[in-house]
């Protein structure tokens, strides 16, 4: 199949194309030389363009495509979240139907979500916080919801949810966890005793991989490890088995929650630099249970994931090593 792919310079893209380069032909969305070297370096072929402009002829040939780029941070301008998550997604649904494609998978969130509560057992027909006040919950919910709309004969489309994403390749989560404990900010929110789903990136890419050929189009699937773990309990075995070494200090999640909202009405009222130490998105991202189900995406999809936790953190051990 030609695949064309959003965010291959990314974590989940670039383990996505290189889980299926032998057996896919794959071209991949770089706004740079930069990325052009990352990209051919994962086995994708780069095609000089970006969410702000893509159009029609830069997915000529593709029969399909996987939507992974984002604008991830948990801190920022309300526009530039927009400006990717929901006008990015839009301009990339727009060009695949013009270009003739005929699956459009989107990776979606568990964040689409989220409002700041706990989630316990949820599935698919939980609603979208279309009214969030993160605004990476907000965007990433307005997206999915026009890519699921989207969805007509000739013109399928899927979105594929993962839950905290980890694994060898992540620029997000044990970086920033490496960097606060090296300067003495780490600690447990609520103790870190609240449950949380998971998703490996080897688990994630073979879902993807189903997606494009498998499950109703127009329908979103949460693809899982298996069974919840204790936050502090797994995060703890991650940086374990990348060296780091964390604190035993704790913060309460109320105090932690409030902390995130005076730092950000502190930045955003007063001319300070940079971004607050913690945001709201991160405090109850690290001290709310959010306890998923996919038992949808093992029916309709097939879905069973190959890799364990074990295997996982094997593989992070591995690529510890390697780097040094």
């Amino acid at each position: 199949m030609n695949i064309f792919v959003t965010g291959a310079s990314g974590f989940v893209g670039s383990a996505f194309v290189k889980h299926a380069a032998g057996r896919h032909a794959i071209t991949a969305m770089s706004r740079s030389e930069a990325s052009d070297a990352k990209i051919r370096a994962v086995g994708a072929e780069p095609v000089r363009s970006s969410l702000d402009d893509v159009a029609a002829p830069n997915l000529a040939g593709a029969e399909a495509v996987v939507h992974c780029a984002a604008h991830v941070e948990d801190w920022g301008p309300w526009r530039d979240y927009w400006r990717f998550n929901v006008e990015g997604t839009k301009r990339m649904l727009a060009a695949a139907k013009e270009a003739g494609v005929r699956r459009f998978v989107h990776i979606g969130t568990e964040a689409a979500l989220l409002h700041g509560q706990d989630l316990h057992g949820a599935d698919e027909t939980y609603p979208l916080a279309l009214d969030s006040p993160f605004p990476y919950s907000r965007t990433k919910a307005f997206a999915e919801k026009a890519v699921r709309e989207a969805n007509a004969p000739g013109f399928e489309t899927i979105v594929i949810r993962p839950r905290f994403v980890w694994g060898p390749g992540d620029q997000t989560i044990l970086p920033a966890i490496r960097e606060m404990a090296a300067r003495g900010q780490f600690a447990w929110i609520g103790g870190g005793r609240n449950r949380t789903s998971t998703t490996y990136i080897g688990n994630l890419s073979y879902a993807i991989e189903l997606a494009l050929t498998k499950g109703r189009s127009g329908e979103a699937y949460f693809v899982l490890d298996g069974a919840p773990v204790e936050f502090r309990d797994f995060l703890t075995r991650m940086a374990k088995a990348t060296g780091i070494v964390l604190p035993d200090r704790e913060i309460p999640g109320w105090l932690a929650r409030a902390i995130g909202y005076a730092g950000e009405t502190a930045w955003r009222t007063l001319p300070l630099k940079g971004r607050p130490p913690l945001t709201r998105f991160a405090a109850n991202i690290m001290s709310r249970d959010c306890i998923l189900i996919d038992a949808k995406a093992r029916r309709e999809m097939g879905y069973a994931p190959p890799y364990t936790v074990e295997q996982g953190l094997s593989a992070l051990s591995a690529e510890a090593r390697v780097i040094g």
